[in-house]
């Protein structure tokens, strides 16, 4: 297509005949003699970022570049941090490395010291190599891999003792493998153009990455087009031939996704990819680090990047997750892996292995998309999880890598009663139906409980959000066959009727300020079952506290609130509020339907269970996805 700007044009991909025949990606191509595994950098991608997430400088000054740091005399330098350290343990564990070597170039002319350090699973330092030198050059010191199975890690150390000291050019490399794999990015996006563009130009900025990968497909669902925003533009001759621009209808994150493996996997079937959400703050050297890692495993594995707070930069989302499917659970921490701990304070030392890993950035090896196909077209929510753990049933493993990792916004901002609760009800069941044995009356029971807390919260519009997830879940593998359009329509336009999902300024909502005082909640009950019928109690007979009352965020649980007949809830976001308010009769009617429904689930289940493995192969197909796309595969 032309672009009207007066910019490069962008290779558009949209309708059958582009897409049938697309650019040919690079095929393997021979390695270098060692392969570059990681580098050390010094300062992060923003300003926002700190620099001790990189190299921590004591004893001095220091003066430091994305690649350089420089460090007066006297003072010591370590990267003992969350991108200076080199995973020792997942290399060992997982890929066909068995030493390594870092090396780094210095600019000297007094004595320096450097040693590389190590850890082992309790967080124990030791040294595994060291060099003293007062000449300007390259020191390299090696370690073997053969102490870190269960946990510990890699760092260097430098001391500026008798001068100023420059160092640059950090690598840890291995002997490479006899070809590298191709590897493509994904990114899907949605009306967050801007931010999109910032995440491609991240990608562009920096050579040596951009160098390692074959292709930059950017999926636009939206209206609000990425192609228009001048940071694109600027960025699309730096991309060159390498850049993809596909519009396509809005088909969710899984569609988004999925045209990105469709196309890569079309493109060159020996090709992985590296699918990338559009809203992060990209750290290009994890994309580096991925892909390293992924040319040196034993088999092929997905490998996911780790996710770190976009408002909080140093805290660190989850070691690694998996699920508990009986439960309708995802997003469990692994036991022993930290969460929501800061970067800055504290290490993952123990090698904790993931059961999938998040679409915020995961590389999927060629293999994969050869063996299990495409994912299902479920919109969003859960799609990433449904395609690690069939990935995983068919051989393939997932490593979640320390180290590398990118900035996603802070789940917690986000509040729970939204319209995408919808997604997660329905496809928290249709996932666990396909990956485990559901218990009927296990599952009700437990859905029957999260609605009566909903309810005795006054969340009205969330227990029909639930509920309604439920029902189109009742509908079959069939409900799936527009992609998820009609049920985001249906979900988002529902929710109007329930007057506590709307969002009010917190200056100017509709209620009287003078009567309002916060209500500070007290510890989590210890019977919660027992506290919930007393609730139920409470709310169905009017017995609750009157007048109107105060709740913040922190203290909004369902106990709390249940004591309450009209109350403002300061919103996750603390942008605004939203206002509960007690209504029998509305609670009567999601009670009854919620028994409906839920008898229905539990005598329909074994059979829903069945139809939907059964439809998996079509609705995975390229065929199936091919007629989403509005692509003619004749």
């Amino acid at each position: 297509m032309v672009d009207q700007s007066g910019g490069q044009a962008v290779t558009e991909i949209s309708d059958r005949e582009n897409a049938a025949a697309p650019a040919a990606l690079r095929a393997e191509h021979a390695a270098p003699e060692r392969l570059v595994l990681a580098r050390g950098l010094f300062t992060g991608p923003a300003p926002r970022i700190s620099d001790e997430l990189y190299a921590v400088v004591k004893g001095g000054k220091a003066h430091r570049e994305r690649f350089t740091l420089r460090l007066d005399k006297g003072a010591t330098a370590h990267t003992n941090t969350y991108f200076g350290r080199f995973a020792a343990s997942y290399w060992q564990r997982w890929t066909t490395v068995t030493a390594v070597e870092a090396a780094l170039t210095l600019e000297v002319s007094g004595k320096t010291n450097v040693r590389l350090a190590a850890s082992d699973i309790a967080g124990h330092r030791r040294v595994v190599a060291t060099a003293v030198t007062s000449d300007s050059g390259r020191i390299v010191l090696s370690a073997a891999l053969d102490m870190f199975v269960d946990g510990g890690a890699m760092w260097l150390e430098v001391d500026a003792v008798g001068s100023e000291v420059v160092i640059s050019d950090l690598e840890w490399t291995a002997p490479a493998p006899d070809q590298l794999r191709p590897v493509a990015i994904a990114i899907c996006t949605f009306n967050r153009a801007q931010d999109c563009a910032h995440t491609v130009a991240a990608l562009a900025s920096d050579p040596t990455v951009l160098e390692t990968i074959a292709a930059v497909y950017v999926v636009d669902q939206g209206t609000d087009l990425v192609q228009d925003q001048p940071l694109f533009q600027q960025t699309q001759p730096e991309l060159g031939e390498k850049l993809r621009y596909i519009r396509q209808p809005n088909l969710g994150g899984a569609g988004g996704f999925t045209r990105g493996l469709y196309e890569v996997s079309a493109a060159n079937e020996h090709a992985d990819v590296i699918l990338m959400d559009d809203d992060i703050l990209c750290e290009p050297e994890t994309v580096l680090r991925l892909n390293a890692f992924a040319n040196m495993t034993v088999e092929p594995t997905l490998v996911g990047a780790q996710m770190l707070f976009l408002y909080n930069p140093d805290f660190l989302n989850v070691g690694a997750e998996e699920t508990n499917l009986g439960m309708l659970r995802h997003g469990q921490k692994v036991a022993k892996a930290l969460r929501n701990t800061s970067m800055l304070k504290k290490h993952q030392e123990r090698r904790v292995d993931a059961g999938y890993n998040a679409w915020w950035t995961c590389l999927i090896p060629a293999e994969v998309v050869a063996r299990i196909g495409l994912p299902v077209p479920i919109f969003f929510q859960w799609d990433d999880v449904e395609y690690g753990l069939r990935a995983r049933e068919n051989g393939f493993v997932t490593v979640t890598l320390p180290n590398a990792a990118v900035w996603h916004a802070d789940f917690y901002w986000k509040d729970f009663d939204d319209w995408a609760r919808y997604f997660s009800s329905r496809n928290s069941l249709i996932v666990s139906s396909l990956h485990t044995g559901l218990d009927p009356k296990a599952v009700t029971r437990q859905l029957l409980r999260e609605i009566g807390e909903y309810l005795v919260g006054m969340q009205y519009g969330l227990a029909h959000t639930t509920l309604q997830g439920v029902e189109d879940f009742l509908k079959g593998p069939e409900g799936l066959r527009d992609g998820g359009q009609a049920a985001l329509a249906a979900a988002r336009a529902s929710r109007g009727d329930y007057p506590e999902t709307v969002k009010h300024p917190a200056a100017t909502a509709p209620v009287p300020n003078a009567d309002m005082s916060i209500r500070r909640a007290g510890g989590e009950p210890s019977r919660p079952l027992l506290i919930l019928a007393k609730r139920a109690i409470t709310q169905w007979t009017g017995r609750t506290q009157r007048g109107l009352v105060s709740v913040t965020r922190e203290d909004a649980h369902w106990w709390h609130i249940s004591l309450f007949d009209h109350v403002v809830v300061t919103d996750a976001s603390q942008s605004g509020v939203r206002i509960r308010q007690r209504d029998k009769a509305t609670a009567r009617r999601l009670l009854l339907r919620a028994i409906r429904t839920l008898r229905r689930l539990r005598r329909e289940l074994p059979d829903l269970q069945r139809r939907y493995r059964a439809a998996m192969p079509e609705l995975t197909s390229r065929e199936n996805w091919e007629r989403l796309y509005g692509i003619d595969s004749k």
